[in-house]
């Protein structure tokens, strides 16, 4: 099993922006748990990071007949991008929706998500542990 690791802007800067939403870990102690994570899994592990919209939807596109399953945090594209949703919809391949804050807490924009329609699972407030979660449960649904 192939599993994506895909994130929209600001991802990267785990540990530097907003501490107090997103927390103090790094973006590269996400991908270290993540992979420790796949490991554990017994599947192989791709990360993808990218702060522009085009980027996240021809990394979704290539994935088509290549991956698995994709663990999906968009960032702000999940409130804006209809693109993304259409490239999720055309690979069709089994997607969780991850935010790392509890966008259900936050400001009303952030209450409208453009992807989940077409995800399986979401995940939101777990921190990075939501990222495993979804490995969990991706690595669970093909079993």
């Amino acid at each position: 099993m192939k599993l994506l690791i895909l994130n929209g802007p600001n991802i990267n800067m785990l540990g530097i922006r907003e501490p107090g939403i997103y927390g103090s870990e790094s973006y590269s102690e996400l991908c270290r748990q993540a992979q420790e994570k796949a490991k554990e899994l017994g599947v192989e592990l791709e990360i993808y990071q990218t702060n522009h919209e085009g980027g996240l939807v021809d990394k979704i596109q290539e994935t088509y007949g290549k991956i698995d399953g994709i663990v999906f945090n968009p960032g702000a594209y999940t409130h804006t991008s209809i693109a993304i949703l259409d490239a999720l919809k055309a690979v069709s391949i089994p997607t969780v929706e991850v935010h790392i804050s509890d966008v259900s807490k936050r400001e009303d924009f952030r209450q409208v998500s453009y992807i989940r329609p077409i995800c399986k699972k979401t995940i939101t407030g777990h921190g990075i542990k939501g990222y495993l979660e979804a490995m969990e449960f991706l690595a669970g649904a093909e079993k």
